[in-house]
């Protein structure tokens, strides 16, 4: 029955007299919902199929169905995992709720699911979970919790999972971890935390004494400090972890933190990376002119000239031909003002004898 669109609607009775059914394909209809009493005929089913319809919520007909081991209802558009829409379900297994909208879990939503090994929660709407989201799930191995919106990690969420294998919080928005978050999973081989907000991995929050399989930490905006020094010794010893790009302190930024180099104190301790300090480079402070020194002089014997009765243009020919010069050195082909300058330059060559003998009364 299963990949037809034109199956919208299922009687109550479709599946009558079928009571050794064990497999039921559904999926890839165009089924909105199916009555709650439809699978009453069929103890024997095992295994149900009804991924790609367009559910808005768990049907309840699976409802007390004490022999289903396996449902499949991702890609619907389920919206939440009420306390009782997996009630009686005492033999599920294999629950897979990937990419559906589910932003909604009840507390003890799978309370009565004690034998469930395999849990998909992936690429929903989840930004929350109750404290007791899993409590009794004594039997999972796998917990599949990614694409979502999760921004912090209970210590509470994991507490019953020690049997617990592949756990994957990726592709979330988590940024903090509360301490001792994973201390209680001691079977675990994978726990996948890329692809987050996370800045930091206390010692604190993860043990990795108990922890003995990969730790997948990429694609995490990593503030390589001191904090992180004890996860560079781990993964030197034991080479699980591998790819943790930092993105500050700005001297250490684009390296792995295995190539961080932690410098040490007097004292022995841990120094962190220095952050840069990066600056745009100001303009430099302006200079005086070459030829305010010879100015100021000339200026001085401009006037001394002045005191002893000599025509003022001889004067101040001294000052002309010192500020055409200035002009010559600073505009660098600048076309006005220039001929004007060098006219008077030129003039001031004929009293050129006048001011030598001045100077040489000076001097002595």
């Amino acid at each position: 029955m299963a990949h037809n669109e034109y199956i919208r609607y299922l009687h109550t009775r479709t599946f009558t007299a079928l009571r050794r059914l064990v497999r039921l394909d559904l999926a890839d209809c165009n089924l909105f919902n199916i009555p709650d009493r439809i699978f009453i005929e069929l103890p024997a089913l095992q295994e149900l199929f009804c991924f790609q319809n367009n559910f808005r919520r768990i049907p309840g007909a699976i409802r007390g169905m004490e022999n289903l081991t396996h449902v499949y209802l991702e890609r619907n558009r389920i919206e939440a995992v009420a306390y009782n829409s997996l009630q009686g379900l005492t033999k599920l297994k294999y629950l897979n709720l990937q990419d559906n909208k589910i932003n909604v879990i009840h507390e003890r939503a799978f309370q009565g699911c004690q034998r469930m090994e395999y849990l998909y929660l992936n690429d929903n709407l989840i930004s929350e979970l109750p404290e007791n989201s899993f409590d009794g799930l004594r039997r999972l191995k796998m917990l599949n919790l990614g694409g979502n919106f999760l921004r912090n990690i209970s210590n509470t969420w994991f507490r019953d999972l020690g049997e617990l294998e592949f756990l994957y919080l990726d592709r979330n928005r988590i940024s903090y971890i509360e301490e001792g978050a994973f201390e209680n999973l001691t079977s675990l081989v994978a726990l996948h935390l890329n692809s987050n907000n996370l800045t930091t991995l206390p010692f604190s929050v993860f043990a990795p004494v108990y922890f003995l399989g990969r730790l997948y930490l990429f694609r995490n905006p990593w503030e390589c400090d001191c904090r992180l020094e004890w996860l560079k010794e781990w993964m030197e010893n034991y080479r699980l972890v591998r790819d943790i790009p930092c993105a500050s302190p700005s001297s250490v930024a684009g390296a792995d933190l295995t190539d961080v180099l932690f410098e040490r104190s007097p004292e022995g301790y841990c120094l962190d990376p220095l952050e840069l300090n990066v600056t745009a480079e100001g303009p430099t402070p302006s200079q005086e002119p070459w030829s305010t020194t010879e100015s100021k002089f000339n200026s001085l014997i401009s006037k001394l000239l002045l005191q002893m009765g000599l025509p003022e243009e001889v004067a101040n020919a001294t000052e002309v031909y010192s500020n055409s010069t200035q002009m010559d050195g600073q505009t660098e082909g600048v076309s006005s003002g220039m001929g004007e300058g060098r006219a008077e330059a030129d003039s001031s060559s004929l009293y050129l004898p006048a001011l030598c003998t001045v100077i040489a009364l000076l001097c002595k």
